[in-house]
């Protein structure tokens, strides 16, 4: 079976936990800043893995073999990634909820895919990022975070290329944010790890994810949007076709940056790595864009806010806890 052009499946499968969990038999509510992601993209980040000999095509089968098998354990410590969402609809106030049924559907998908003639190489040499990419996430399919009422919240796509493997993560936005996302991938690389290691129990695990949604006092779990219907407030916005396009930036480059911009700020302020380089971006931008002087321009960002608490939260807090920084200037 073709579906993006070049990407051939090989299998697909719905992984779910390996075995019952007693936790997933109840709703699993979504906070406000979850629902606040539902119009959005889900998270899709990838490893590209070169060969460092001919693999034979058994090798990649029994990859993906024990891939599933880690997935199954990784989803009795992370199950909401199994479920689907449903919706709860209040006729007389006309609002809705939006919850989770973590045993809904058939579970989280892995995908076996092969893209013909392609090399790690054509991949990494490329300027912009090459446009066979896209389709190496959930085989390209295009879809924003609320259609997981009926599409996986996990999505794992295996990608064999002539002379290496693309491994890549497709997950739901309104379910985690960037740390919580990293948290489950390296779960799942520990029990992947630990199953070749005698002695070892792949069920136990270094990090528990946490599931008590943090909510002012008084406030929730169920949250009600002001709706009935999805058209009345999921939007999604297609720009058309976009360069996309990757920049490093060595330690080296990176430092002469922050003392550049030490030098500058003339000992009024300590210049960071990362302010400087945010700095240098955000003018870059501007500088293209050339707008009028007077213009007002700003520079978003979005945080970790877990250790921002006081008492902070554990990174282990599975679920969407971001803030938002802005910086403005004309």
């Amino acid at each position: 079976m073709m579906k993006a052009e070049g990407i051939k499946v090989i299998s697909e499968c719905f992984v779910r936990p390996h075995h019952e969990v007693e936790e997933a038999k109840q709703p699993y509510y979504l906070g406000p800043v979850d629902l606040a992601m539902l119009s959005i993209d889900p998270i899709q980040k990838g490893f590209l893995f070169a060969y460092e000999n001919d693999p034979l095509p058994l090798k990649i089968e029994s990859l993906v073999e024990r891939l599933k098998h880690s997935l199954s354990l990784a989803l009795v410590h992370f199950y909401p990634l199994a479920g689907r969402f449903e919706t709860n609809k209040y006729e007389d106030e006309h609002a809705c909820s939006i919850f989770l049924d973590c045993n809904k559907g058939p579970g989280a998908r892995l995908v076996h895919t092969s893209y013909v003639d392609l090399c790690v190489s054509d991949i990494l040499s490329s300027i912009d990022v090459h446009p066979a990419v896209r389709s190496f996430f959930d085989l390209g399919e295009k879809m924003v975070n609320y259609d997981c009422h009926t599409k996986p919240l996990l999505s794992i796509q295996v990608t064999e290329l002539l002379d290496g493997v693309f491994i890549g993560f497709t997950m739901n936005h309104s379910l985690v944010d960037g740390t919580s996302f990293i948290h489950f991938v390296n779960t799942l690389s520990e029990i992947f790890r630990s199953e070749l290691k005698e002695g070892e129990n792949p069920t136990q695990i270094s990090r528990v994810p946490l599931y008590k949604m943090y909510a002012p006092d008084g406030c929730g779990p169920i949250f009600k949007l002001p709706y009935l219907e999805p058209k009345e407030f999921i939007f999604r916005y297609d720009p058309g076709p976009l360069r996309e396009r990757i920049f490093h930036f060595s330690p080296e480059s990176v430092a002469r940056l922050k003392a550049q911009a030490n030098e500058a700020a003339g000992g009024t302020q300590v210049i960071s790595s990362f302010m400087a380089l945010s700095g240098l971006v955000w003018r870059s931008m501007i500088r293209a864009r050339n707008p009028p002087g007077h213009e007002e321009t700003s520079c978003c960002l979005v945080l970790n806010a877990r250790l921002r608490l006081d008492p902070p939260l554990s990174d282990d807090y599975f679920g969407n806890f971001a803030a938002l920084v802005k910086g403005v200037c004309t």
